[in-house]
């Protein structure tokens, strides 16, 4: 053993590496099912509920962000936590959070052309994205936009799988 190195349990390398093993295939599985309901859906959309209330003081383009927003957000913190506190466990359960609202975000986004999701609220509620595109004349980009946050899901699924290797618990 090199002096001054840690000593570390196998039976912590392989608790590591199942929780690795089960937070990636959780994320595959949200992209693999990308625009099917999920039970996480519900807390997303609590989510996203929150961030139109929070945000709604500033206009209407970010009333109809803040959804989305929120949905960025909340994970990004419980990331920026789990770093800053060395929690590999948490950081990997914070980076599905992201991935899974990455791909909600990613289905919401392309659904922006033809508006064929059941949204949730009254007659007449807003579709946000839509709203958003064509605001700003970009509503044929709808597909390129959730394209995006399809790779940014699968860009946070890869930090899971490298994450043991970069904080031990």
């Amino acid at each position: 053993m090199i002096e001054g190195a840690k000593s570390v349990p196998v039976k912590d390398i392989i608790l590591a590496w199942i929780y690795t093993l089960l937070f990636t295939a959780a994320g595959v599985y949200f992209i693999a099912t990308r625009g099917e309901f999920n039970y996480i859906d519900y807390f997303s959309l609590i989510i996203h509920e929150a961030g139109h209330f929070l945000l709604g003081w500033g206009g209407d383009t970010i009333t109809a962000l803040g959804g989305t927003i929120m949905q960025l957000l909340v994970p990004l913190l419980l990331i920026i936590f789990s770093l800053s506190n060395r929690m590999r466990k948490f950081l990997q359960f914070s980076l599905l959070l992201l991935a899974q609202n990455c791909i909600n975000i990613s289905t919401y986004a392309a659904d922006a052309k033809d508006m064929k999701l059941k949204l949730f609220g009254g007659p007449g509620v807003k579709h946000d994205w839509n709203y958003i595109l064509t605001k700003y004349d970009a509503l044929g980009s709808c597909n390129e936009i959730a394209t995006g946050f399809i790779v940014l899901a699968c860009l946070a699924v890869f930090i899971i799988i490298i994450s043991p290797f970069l904080i031990s618990d």
